[in-house]
C-alpha cells in the first residue's frame, strides 16, 4: 500500500506533537518531516518532496503566505492550511495564500488533548488535498491565458435578456474568482451572487477579503432585500453556513438542510434562480471537488439561461465542473480569463442600463 507522505509545518510545539500523533495512527498516512518556521518548511518541502504539506500561517522567519508562494513558485506541492484564524489580518493571509496555490483550509481544533470529529476531517482533507495536481505560478498562468473561447453570435443572442450572474464554486474557487472579478470594470453592471464552499471561520471574512481585491463591491446579502436591478454594480454572498436561495424576487439566507453536505450549496442558489428567472441568468460551475452547482446548471439551461462550466486546465480540482459538463449542463466550458470576458462581451451586447 502506498502511503500518503506529509510534511508538517507548525510552529506551536504543542499543536505539532499532536498533529504528529493524529497522522502517525493513520496507516494510509507517512509523516516525512516536520518544521517549526516557514523557512523550514521551504527547505524540508524541497528536499523530502512530500505528497502534501500541512501548513500553519503564523509562523516566524517566513510566514504561512511567504512559503506557500515559494513552494507554489518552486516545488509546487498540494498545500493544506491550517489555521487558528484568530483576526482579520491573519484570515485574509489565508486567502492570500489560497489565491497564491494552496488547495484548501481547515481550522485548527478547537480544544486539546483530542478531537475525534476534527481529527477524522484532517485526515480526511490532507487525503484528498495530497491528490490535487497542482502548478507553478497559477496566478500568472491564469492570467497569461487568453482567447474569447465561446462564439459573440451566441452571447448577442442572450444578452438582451440577462439580468444576473451566479457563481459556485469550492477547492481552488477563491483564486478563480478573484481572476474573474479582476477581469471585470468596477461599473459591471450585473449583479453577480456567488456562493464558495469554506469552513463557517473562514467564511466569516471571506466577503470582506473580496471586497479588498475585487472592482466590483462585494458584500453580505440582507436576508429578505431585493434582488438589486442591473446597473447597481455588487457581488452579493450569503452569510457563513447559510444558503443563498431567490424566493418572490428576494434574497434570502436559510438555514435549510445541507446539500452535497454543504452550506451553501450551489445547487440550492441556482435551483432556486431557475424557478424564478432561469432565462435571466448566466450560471458559472467552478473548480471544486464533488458534484455541487451541476444540476443546478442544468436546471438554468433548461430554462433558457447561459451556463459556463470552468475548463479542466485551470481548475484546481475538476469535479463540480466535470460533474456539469458530464450532465450537459454547461453551453460553454471556459477558464476564468475566458469567463470575464464573456461576460463583458454579454454587456456590451446590449444588456441593460451600463
Amino acid at each position: 500500500m502506498t502511503r500518503t507522505r506529509v510534511l508538517v509545518v507548525e510552529d506551536s510545539l504543542t499543536v505539532r506533537k499532536y498533529l504528529l500523533e493524529v497522522l502517525s495512527a493513520d496507516p494510509e498516512i507517512e509523516v516525512v518531516g516536520e518544521a517549526e518556521d516557514g523557512a523550514h518548511g521551504i527547505q524540508l518541502c524541497e528536499t523530502l518532496r512530500p505528497d502534501v504539506v500541512s501548513l500553519d500561517m503564523m509562523l516566524p522567519v517566513k510566514d504561512g503566505l511567504a512559503a506557500t508562494e515559494h513552494i507554489m513558485a518552486f516545488c509546487p506541492t498540494p498545500i493544506l492550511i491550517v489555521s487558528a484564524s484568530l483576526n482579520r489580518g491573519e484570515v485574509f493571509k489565508t486567502y492570500d495564500a489560497l489565491q497564491a496555490g494552496a488547495v484548501d483550509v481547515l481550522e485548527k481544533p478547537g480544544g486539546f488533548p483530542s478531537d475525534a470529529r476534527w481529527e477524522s476531517d484532517y485526515l480526511r482533507a490532507l487525503k484528498v488535498v495530497s491528490r490535487v495536481r497542482v502548478i507553478t505560478h497559477p496566478r500568472a498562468r491564469l492570467a497569461q491565458r487568453r482567447g474569447p473561447g465561446v462564439a459573440l453570435k451566441t452571447l448577442e443572442e442572450c444578452a438582451s435578456k440577462v439580468r444576473l450572474v451566479a457563481v459556485g464554486a469550492s477547492t481552488g474557487g477563491p483564486g478563480a474568482v478573484v481572476e474573474i472579478l479582476k477581469g471585470l470594470p468596477g461599473n459591471f453592471p450585473l449583479p453577480i451572487l456567488l456562493v464558495i464552499h469554506i469552513g463557517a471561520a473562514f467564511g466569516r471574512s471571506l466577503t470582506d477579503w473580496l471586497d479588498t481585491v475585487s472592482p466590483i463591491r462585494v458584500r453580505t446579502v440582507v436576508d429578505g432585500e431585493r434582488m438589486p436591478a442591473v446597473g447597481q454594480p455588487q457581488v452579493l454572498m450569503p452569510p457563513a453556513d447559510r444558503h443563498l436561495v431567490l424566493r418572490g424576487g428576494r434574497l434570502w439566507a436559510t438555514s435549510d438542510p445541507e446539500r452535497h453536505h454543504c452550506r451553501p450549496s450551489v445547487d440550492v442558489m441556482l435551483e432556486s434562480l431557475a424557478a424564478e428567472m432561469a432565462d435571466s441568468v448566466v450560471g458559472c460551475v467552478l473548480t471544486g471537488i464533488g458534484r455541487d452547482g451541476a444540476r443546478g446548471l442544468l436546471s438554468i439551461r433548461q430554462g433558457g439561461g447561459v451556463t459556463i462550466a470552468q475548463d479542466q486546465e485551470s481548475c484546481v480540482v475538476f469535479g463540480m465542473p466535470r460533474a456539469a459538463i458530464e450532465l450537459n449542463a454547461a453551453s460553454h466550458v471556459l477558464d476564468p480569463n475566458q469567463i470575464a470576458l464573456a461576460l463583458r462581451r454579454i454587456v456590451d451586447a446590449g444588456t441593460g442600463p451600463r
